[in-house]
């Protein structure tokens, strides 16, 4: 608030000034504290830059809604094992399982691939490096985004990656026989023909709303929960404050009426002063409410249903377990299976074998339901063999031969 007074003060022209002659004008000092009109109009918005950092530090950092969803979907995703299938048979035992399951020596198969999730999530693209030793992948490494750069070829497509850390670069070249250096996972740009489009990206006007509506409520409290307003000097025409008064006068304003620790303390007024509110109550801006659509907007852009990052508005489904299935079906699920298609075409390579990854949905305790009506349809029906049962349930063909009557 004295602050706000102070410039507004300061740059108030008086009324008998401007009624003055003008040579009365050039010889007279304008009144510094008289009648006061105040002009305010509405400033153009400040956007978050759309960079790595910008938008970490914002989002993941500073928004419980954006750290909740990230978090949620990462986990979540990281959590669903893969099966490796040859040739549509299950493999118990194979070097990229163990790979997988072990990466590298700082970090297990779960943390690794929640570093993955999340980097594609905040930046929309993550990248993976494989260190082989004679054309086996023996260990990856997740890279951070913002020190990747992809170097196009002759032909547009990416013949290298350049890795910059602490002023030094190394660059990855991806034409190598074998399994090449880098995986590039990157999700829909239309307008990128290399780089990914982050979800934050696509939230970040509902981003910065919902950071300033904190930071304007945050800024309110530490003013003693009052909002902005001026003093008008209303006394006799002709007289102005002098500026020992006027500089007096704003002193005490900042010692005695800024700040939370001066909230409740009254605002004795005299001499022709009175106190003008100027900015507008939280009821005229409808704060609460426009801070939650931001939040709900913010859902929105992960597909995360409110319900689930307790939102209020917008919660169309029945019940927590609902929108739980919901979650999964349509944001971790669609999001594990190109993530396990990518990593079992690049990395099978190296083995000389038909192999594919797949997450093993029966493992995800969201969709036990939904397994189990699958389960009752399946074995109702007398039409299909054993193989066939099999088959429409998601297992191969079984070993051994059928038993009577299946």
């Amino acid at each position: 608030m004295p602050n706000f007074l102070s410039r507004l003060i300061g740059r108030a022209v008086s009324a008998p000034a401007r009624a003055a002659s003008d040579a009365q004008t050039l010889e007279e000092k304008a009144s510094r504290v008289g009648p006061l009109l105040a002009l305010y109009q509405v400033g153009r918005p400040v956007w978050t830059p759309r960079d790595y950092h910008a938008l970490a530090r914002e989002g993941f950092q500073r928004n419980a809604v954006v750290h909740r969803c990230i978090r949620l979907i990462a986990e979540s995703a990281a959590s669903v094992p893969w099966i490796l299938q040859e040739g549509g048979r299950e493999l118990d035992e194979h070097p990229l399982l163990q790979l997988l399951a072990r990466p590298n020596l700082r970090e297990a198969g779960t943390a690794f691939l929640e570093a993955v999730y999340g980097h594609l999530m905040v930046a929309g693209n993550a990248y993976v490096e494989a260190v082989s030793v004679d054309g086996e992948p023996r260990e990856l490494y997740a890279l951070r985004p913002d020190r990747m750069r992809v170097v196009p070829g002759p032909s547009g497509w990416p013949e290298a990656y350049d890795y910059t850390v602490g002023g030094a670069t190394v660059r990855f070249r991806q034409t190598v026989e074998g399994v090449p250096p880098i995986l590039h996972l990157a999700l829909f740009n239309p307008l990128d023909d290399h780089y990914g489009l982050s979800p934050m990206d696509a939230a970040a006007v509902a981003l910065d709303i919902h950071n300033a509506a904190g930071a304007w409520n945050k800024a309110l409290l530490d003013n003693s929960a009052r909002p902005s307003g001026a003093l008008v000097y209303a006394g006799p025409q002709g007289t102005n404050l002098t500026d020992a008064q006027f500089e007096r006068l704003r002193e005490e304003l900042d010692e005695q009426f800024q700040g939370a620790g001066n909230a409740g303390r009254p605002l004795l007024l005299d001499g022709g002063l009175d106190w003008k509110q100027l900015s507008l109550s939280p009821k005229d801006m409808d704060f609460i409410e426009a801070k939650a659509a931001a939040a709900r907007e913010i859902a929105l852009a992960f597909g995360v249903p409110p319900l689930m990052l307790g939102l209020p508005g917008d919660n169309t489904f029945a019940n927590f377990a609902e929108a739980n299935r919901a979650f999964w079906r349509q944001a971790v699920i669609p999001l594990v299976k190109r993530t396990a298609q990518s990593m079992a075409q690049w990395l099978g390579a190296a083995y000389e074998a038909d192999l594919t990854l797949v997450p093993d949905l029966d493992n995800i305790e969201a969709l036990a339901s939904e397994r189990e009506a699958l389960w009752r349809r399946v074995a109702a029906a007398d039409f299909l063999d054993r193989d066939e049962k099999r088959a429409a349930a998601g297992y191969g063909p079984a070993a051994g031969p059928a038993p009577s009557g299946s």
